[in-house]
C-alpha cells in the first residue's frame, strides 16, 4: 500500500474519531474537553494509535473512559469509513500541547535588555566582528 494512502487514512481516522467522541455518553469522556491530535494506523490496518489531549478532568479517568468507549467509537468508524478491516483503537495521551504552553509561558517570562555592560566581552567582540562582515558584504 502506498504511503500517501495510509496518510489519508490517518487523517480521515482522526476526523471521524473526533466526531465520534462527541456521541460518547460516558461522563468521563463527555465531561472533558478532548482533542484528537493524531492517528497512526499500522500498514495492515488492524491497529491504530489515537493521540489525544484533554483539558479539564482527571487524566486517568479520561484514559479509562476512552478505553471503555473504544468499542463504540470503533463501531462509529466502521459505519462512516469504508475499510475492509476497522482497526483496533489504542488511545495514547499526547502532552505536546501542555508542553508547548509551558514553553510559551517560559518565553513570556524572559525580558530582553539592551545594556551592553551586562554582556560578556567575548560576546561583544563576536557581535562587532559579525557587524563588520555585514558591512563588507554590503560594499560589494
Amino acid at each position: 500500500m502506498p504511503k500517501y494512502r495510509r496518510g489519508r487514512i490517518n487523517d480521515e481516522m482522526q476526523k471521524e474519531i473526533a466526531l465520534a467522541i462527541r456521541n460518547v455518553k460516558d461522563p468521563r469522556v463527555s465531561g472533558a474537553f478532548i482533542s484528537i491530535t493524531g492517528a497512526d494506523v499500522t500498514p495492515d490496518l488492524k491497529f491504530a494509535k489515537i493521540y489525544y489531549s484533554a483539558m479539564g478532568g482527571d487524566k486517568k479517568e479520561i484514559r479509562l473512559g476512552l478505553k471503555a468507549a473504544s468499542g463504540f467509537i470503533r463501531g462509529q468508524i466502521a459505519r462512516s469509513m469504508n475499510l475492509r478491516i476497522t482497526p483496533e483503537l489504542t488511545f495514547v495521551e499526547d502532552s505536546s500541547i501542555e508542553y508547548g504552553a509551558k514553553i510559551s509561558k517560559i518565553l513570556e517570562g524572559i525580558t530582553v535588555t539592551e545594556d551592553l555592560d551586562s554582556i560578556p566581552v567575548d560576546v561583544k567582540v563576536k557581535k562587532v566582528k559579525y557587524e563588520e562582515e555585514d558591512e563588507d558584504l554590503s560594499d560589494e
